[in-house]
């Protein structure tokens, strides 16, 4: 019988975890063995006795490292070095550095950021989609909490409140939800993004679409493709001179593991109201979509403006996130294991698009890529 370990996370700041008491039943149902750390779901609200009841088996770290066959986590834990030989990993996202120190240690690291989202049958195991979502939502309500005034427009005695103004920029999964719950919330709502195919996408929520001259940046698969110099360039001076009306902004072009494109430059910045509050969903130590913007951190700027870091949202709504997480985890597991063994074929498209490391070698070809520009320069 397979065992599979759900540890605590370690990562700052991170309350998720990898697995819930009803991800834990599913797997249970398909007879596989559960082990959960003790305390793993506490920071997520799931306690010790929800799993048992649904179960699975509480036990130390030691133990769940010492018997699980595959160990399920958010990030990547920080005692790496407690992995056995043969085990297998899944992660949200396993950097390339990493990638390396497992492969050498012989660990099948599987990283679901990698994930084929084309795929139709790979949906349910879309975590970064899941993610977004959660970050998109709660963007608009660390907004709406730092913003000096209503989101909807009031009518009262004392007069009429005018709505905020909200421009999110990117129309993906994340840009999308914001757009929606702003909407929710009462704002006037405008999306933007370079691709011409989110345009529908943006005017079916009933926002508005801001339109800026410039060429389209649709690139592969309907993701955006990286604009080049002169584009950005064009890009951003369209933006600066329509920046200044809006009393909110979301940028949420995120790029795992690399650098985001910087959308909101120092020149829009200085057009932005007093007031004005700019939430960064790509700000990490990679960089952001927001000059001046700084991971997990708010900053005031000398003219008034809020800029708020936010690239790891998902994790201050711990419930929700875990859940859909849960949901993703059980789907790519359904489909790692057969027989009821953790099989690895990669001429499977979705398994060669999420191992990363196998038998010792780093098998992803894009991770081995990044490697070797990393090793020759």
């Amino acid at each position: 019988m397979t065992t599979v370990g759900v540890l605590r996370e370690t990562a700052a700041g991170e309350r998720r975890v990898a697995l819930t008491p009803d991800g834990a039943s599913r797997l249970e149902k398909q007879n596989l063995r559960v082990l959960v750390e003790t305390g793993a779901g506490e920071q997520a609200w799931f306690d010790d006795a929800a799993y048992t009841a649904a179960g699975a088996a509480a036990a130390t770290r030691d133990q769940v490292y010492a018997e699980s066959d595959v160990l399920l986590c958010v990030s990547p834990p920080a005692d790496t070095g407690s992995l056995q030989e043969g085990q297998a990993l899944l992660a949200l996202r396993i950097d390339p550095g990493l990638a390396r120190q497992l492969a050498d240690a012989k660990i099948t690291a599987v990283s679901l950021d990698l994930l084929p989202r084309t795929l139709s049958r790979a949906q349910a195991m879309d975590a970064l989609t899941s993610q977004a979502n959660v970050a998109g939502y709660k963007a608009v309500l660390v907004a709406a909490a730092a913003y000096a005034g209503y989101l909807p427009m009031l009518m009262t005695a004392a007069g009429t409140t005018r709505p905020a103004q909200v421009l999110v920029i990117g129309a993906g999964v994340a840009g999308l939800q914001s757009i929606a719950t702003a909407r929710r919330l009462g704002a006037m709502v405008t999306g933007y993004d370079v691709r011409q195919a989110a345009v529908a996408d943006i005017a079916s929520t009933g926002a508005a679409v801001l339109e800026l001259p410039g060429p389209a940046g649709t690139g592969e698969g309907g993701y955006a493709r990286r604009l080049t110099a002169d584009e950005t360039a064009a890009q951003q001076r369209s933006l600066s001179a329509a920046i200044g009306r809006f009393d909110i902004v979301i940028t949420t072009a995120q790029v795992p593991g690399r650098r985001p494109p910087l959308l909101v430059s120092a020149e829009a910045m200085d057009a932005l109201r007093p007031g004005t509050v700019v939430v960064d969903l790509a700000a990490s130590e990679h960089g952001g979509n927001v000059a001046g913007s700084q991971p997990d951190a708010t900053v005031v700027t000398p003219k008034g403006v809020t800029i708020i870091g936010a690239g790891n949202l998902a994790a201050t709504v711990p419930q929700a996130a875990s859940t859909a997480y849960s949901r993703n985890i059980c789907a790519l597991l359904g489909h790692l294991i057969r027989d009821e063994a953790f099989t690895v074929d990669l001429a499977d498209e979705i398994q060669a698009g999420v191992v990363v490391t196998h038998d010792g070698q780093v098998v992803h070809p894009q991770v081995r890529a990044t490697l070797e520009k990393e090793e020759q320069s």
